[in-house]
């Protein structure tokens, strides 16, 4: 077992394992018992009582944060040329189509979000089994194959996400950073909640929020009391 660290020993004397914390606790007690020398990510873990193998009840969605995730995304723009000039005047940091589906085919996936249009799907749906474990893959659902590129890539900028149930109906996605105030954590960690809330599946039977837990990159999880947050 690895030793402790008196960082470590610190943080977790700050909080209990076995309580359960209200959101707006657990957003200032995971600044407390982070201790990364880099700006970690604050992330939320939401299992849901759905059966993921079922269609009816596969969760998923987009949601945008109210404090943005607080990392600079990468996007690539897969477009015509007419609408080249649209993707880079909104903030696109990649621009093309053929020379970068080659790229891409080629192993090149240095991007966090790719943007594209329905007329171009044919040639991009060739990268499919590149894109699709990578989680990259553009999707109408969220918003990524659309012919208004540039709002497409204005929301991916300004903090707008996506997000899936997994095979274990586990949801997990960023709610910002560790520098974020309390506050801004809170407003983002709950805009989420709220949008799954929402999207809860007729067909979902018993608990539908099983867990909530809230952690960073480098501390340990902090279970949510369900009672605590509003809506749901």
């Amino acid at each position: 077992m690895a030793k402790l660290t008196k960082k470590m020993k610190e943080a977790l004397s700050k909080y209990d394992a076995t309580q359960q914390y209200s959101l707006e606790a657990a957003s200032k007690l995971v600044k407390e018992i982070t201790n990364a020398k880099f700006d970690a990510s604050v992330d939320i873990d939401i299992r849901l009582g759905v059966d993921p193998r079922k269609a009816d009840q596969m969760v998923r969605g987009v949601v945008a944060l109210p404090h943005g995730t607080g990392k600079d995304v990468r996007v690539l723009v897969l477009c015509t040329p007419d609408k080249e000039q649209e993707a880079k005047d909104a903030g696109a940091d990649h621009v093309g189509l053929d020379d970068y589906i080659t790229k891409i085919e080629g192993g090149w996936t240095d991007i966090d979000v790719i943007i594209t249009m329905p007329n171009v799907m044919a040639k991009v749906g060739r990268l499919g089994k590149v894109l699709g474990p990578r989680g990259l893959m553009p999707n109408p659902k969220s918003g990524t194959v659309t012919l208004d590129v540039a709002k497409a890539v204005k929301d991916v900028k300004a903090g707008k996400i996506d997000f899936k149930v997994d095979k274990f109906g586990i949801i997990h996605t960023s709610v910002g950073k560790a520098s974020f105030s309390p506050e801004k954590i809170l407003d983002n960690a709950n805009e989420v909640i709220q949008t799954i809330s929402k999207l809860k599946p007729a067909s979902a039977k018993g608990t539908y929020f099983k867990s909530i837990t809230l952690s960073s990159t480098m501390s340990p999880g902090i279970a949510i009391d369900k009672t605590s947050i509003q809506g749901i």
